[in-house]
C-alpha cells in the first residue's frame, strides 16, 4: 500500500508508529531472526492470509511493567501480532508471536491481544491459527505472565468443537506454553527449526543426567514419530503454512457448518478394476491400504495427517464427489493393521474430531484383533482401545465402512460396525468376520480332536480350510444384516458417494447429557 506524504501532521505521526510497530524489535533483531532460517511473525502471516486481507487489532498495544528496567524498553504490539484475515476467501482469526520482541515472551498484554482474537473467533465462528516461536513466559513479569497461559488455555478449552484450532509451532514452544497448542485439533512443526518441550534440555541433564539436544528432546520429527504430539511435520516454514492452508480446505467454519463442498472434476461414477485385484491371494500377505484410498477418492487426493505415528492406522481428509470426509483404515502394511494403544488413540481423537465438525467418517477396515502383549496390556490397551470404540459409538455424523479382508474379534466391532451405529456398512467379497482367524479359531474349537489324531498336521489344514469356508468370508454376516450389501471393489467409489449423498440429511442423537466420560 502506497504512503504519500500528507499535510496533516496528525496522519503522519499515525503512518510513523504504524512503520515502527512492523519493526517489531528492530531491523538487528529481524536480521537475527532471519540468520536462524526464521521469518518474522508479520512475514508469516503475509504468506499465510491472502494478499491484503490482514487486518491487524492491538497494534498500538505496549506492556505496563516497570519492574526490572522494563519501563525504558516498550514496544508497539508488544511480542504478538494479533488479526483477522482470509485463506481462500474464508475468514480466519490469527496470532502470530513476535520473537523479536522480548524473545516473544508471553505477558499480562500478550496474552490479552491473543483471547481478544479467540473471543472473536467464538462469537464469529471462524477458525482460530496459531503461530507459536516464543521463549515461553515473561519472568520479569512474575505470575501475571503465568495468569495470562490460563487465559488462553481456557479459551482454547471452550472453543474445543466449537471453532478448528490449529497450533502452527516456528520456533521454540517450552513449559507451560506447549499446553495451548496441546489443547488444539492439530500442531504443525517445522524440522530443524522447532521444538516443544515441558522441560528442556539444562533441566533434564540436572535432574535424570541425560545429555540430550533440543531437537533430540522436543524436534519435529520426535513429535511426529515418537509421541504424536505433531500431526504434520514441515520441512520448512513455507511449506508449515500452506499445509494448514490445505487443511482448512476440508474444514467447516465451524460446528454448526457443513464442510465446504468443491467440484473437483472426479467422476463420481468412476470405476476402478485396479481394486478387484488390489487384495492378495494369500491372507497373511500385505497389501498398502493408501494405493486403495487413492483409488476411490476424488482425484486421488488424501490429506493424511499422524502420517509417521502409529502407522498401523491411516487418517486423513480427502473429497468423495466433492464432498469433504474424514478417513480412518486399518494399515495392513505395517503390523499387520493390528490395533495397539497409539494406532487406538491415533484413531479415537482423528473420530471425534470429525464429528465436532460435521465431516463424515469413512472407515476402511482390514483388522486381525488388538495386539497381544505383556507391554499392551500393562500400558492400557483396555482402556485406549475403548477410546477408539467409545469414539465411533458417540459420532452423530454420517459413518461409512468398507471390509476389506479380515474383521476378526472385537476390533470387528470397534471398527464402526453396524452394531455401534454404523450408517451404510459393505464388504468386497474378500472380507472375512469372525471371532478369530481360522487358525486359532480351529485350534481352540479341535484341540482334542487335534491331540488324537494320527496326522495333526493334515487335520489341522483341513479343519482350517473348512472354517475359512464357513466364516472366512462376508456372507454370514450380510444374512443377518451386519454388512448392508457385499459389492465387487471396483463399485466402491460410486457406491460410497451415493451413501454419502443419502445421508446428507441425516439426523442423530445422543441422549442430553452434560457430556460424556470417555476413559481418557
Amino acid at each position: 500500500m502506497e504512503n504519500f506524504m500528507s499535510d496533516n501532521p496528525k496522519i503522519e505521526r499515525l503512518r510513523a508508529l504504524k512503520a515502527e510497530a512492523r519493526l517489531g524489535g528492530g531491523e538487528k533483531r529481524i536480521e537475527q531472526q532471519h540468520q536462524k532460517g526464521r521469518l518474522t511473525a508479520r512475514e508469516r502471516i503475509d504468506i499465510f492470509l491472502d494478499k491484503g486481507s490482514f487486518r491487524e487489532v492491538d497494534t498500538f498495544v505496549t506492556h505496563r511493567t516497570s519492574d526490572f528496567g522494563l519501563d525504558k524498553r516498550k514496544f508497539l504490539s508488544d511480542s504478538v501480532v494479533t488479526g483477522w484475515g482470509t485463506v481462500n476467501d474464508r475468514l480466519v482469526y490469527v496470532f502470530a508471536q513476535d520473537f523479536t520482541v522480548f524473545g516473544g515472551s508471553l505477558g499480562e498484554v500478550h496474552a490479552e491481544k491473543i483471547v481478544k482474537i479467540m473471543d472473536m473467533a467464538m462469537k464469529n465462528g471462524a477458525p482460530v491459527i496459531g503461530l507459536n516461536d516464543s521463549g515461553g513466559a515473561r519472568i520479569q513479569e512474575g505470575v501475571v505472565s503465568l495468569g495470562g497461559y490460563a487465559d488462553i488455555f481456557l479459551r482454547n478449552t471452550l472453543a474445543s468443537g466449537v471453532v478448528p484450532q490449529i497450533s502452527v509451532i516456528m520456533g521454540p514452544c517450552a513449559g507451560g506454553a506447549v499446553y495451548s497448542p496441546a489443547i488444539t485439533d492439530f500442531i504443525f512443526m517445522v524440522r530443524g527449526s522447532s521444538y516443544m518441550f515441558i522441560t528442556g534440555p539444562n533441566v533434564v541433564k540436572t535432574v535424570t543426567h541425560e545429555e540430550v539436544t533440543f531437537e533430540e528432546l522436543g524436534g519435529a520429527d520426535v513429535h511426529a514419530e515418537t509421541s504424536g504430539v505433531c500431526h504434520v511435520a514441515a520441512d520448512s516454514e513455507a511449506d508449515a503454512l500452506f499445509l494448514v492452508q490445505k487443511l482448512l480446505s476440508y474444514l467447516p467454519q465451524n460446528n454448526m457448518e457443513d464442510p465446504p463442498f468443491i467440484d473437483t472434476g472426479d467422476n463420481p461414477l468412476r470405476r476402478e478394476e485396479a481394486l478387484d485385484s488390489i487384495i492378495p491371494d494369500d491372507p497373511s500377505k500385505p497389501y498398502d491400504i493408501k494405493d486403495v484410498i487413492s483409488l476411490i477418492v476424488d482425484n486421488g487426493e488424501f490429506f493424511e495427517t499422524h502420517a509417521s505415528y502409529a502407522q498401523n492406522i491411516v487418517v486423513g481428509f480427502a473429497r468423495l464427489g466433492g464432498h469433504s470426509i474424514g478417513i480412518v483404515a486399518n494399515q495392513p502394511a505395517n503390523l499387520a493393521g493390528v490395533l495397539d494403544i497409539d494406532s487406538s488413540e491415533k484413531g479415537g481423537r482423528f473420530v471425534r474430531f470429525c464429528d465436532a465438525f460435521n465431516i463424515p467418517i469413512l472407515t476402511f477396515v482390514d483388522v486381525p484383533g488388538f495386539l497381544p502383549g505383556m507391554d499392551q496390556e500393562h500400558g492400557g490397551i483396555i482402556r485406549s482401545g475403548a477410546k477408539l470404540l467409545y469414539a465411533y459409538c458417540e459420532a452423530t455424523v454420517p459413518k461409512l465402512t468398507v471390509i476389506t479382508r479380515k474383521a476378526y474379534g472385537g476390533a470387528y466391532d470397534v471398527m464402526s460396525s453396524k452394531h455401534i451405529r454404523g450408517d451404510v456398512n459393505l464388504a468386497w467379497p474378500s472380507a472375512e468376520l469372525a471371532v478369530m482367524g481360522p487358525e486359532g479359531a480351529v485350534e481352540i474349537i479341535f484341540r482334542h480332536e487335534l491331540k488324537e489324531a494320527d496326522d495333526p498336521v493334515a487335520r489341522k489344514d483341513e479343519l482350517v480350510a473348512d472354517y475359512r469356508e464357513k466364516f472366512a468370508n462376508p456372507y454370514v454376516a450380510a444374512s443377518r444384516g451386519y454388512i448392508d450389501d457385499v459389492i465387487e471393489p471396483r463399485d466402491t467409489r460410486p457406491r460410497l458417494i451415493n451413501s454419502l449423498e443419502m445421508l446428507a440429511n441425516k439426523r442423530d442423537t445422543n441422549p442430553p447429557k452434560k457430556h460424556g466420560c470417555i476413559p481418557l
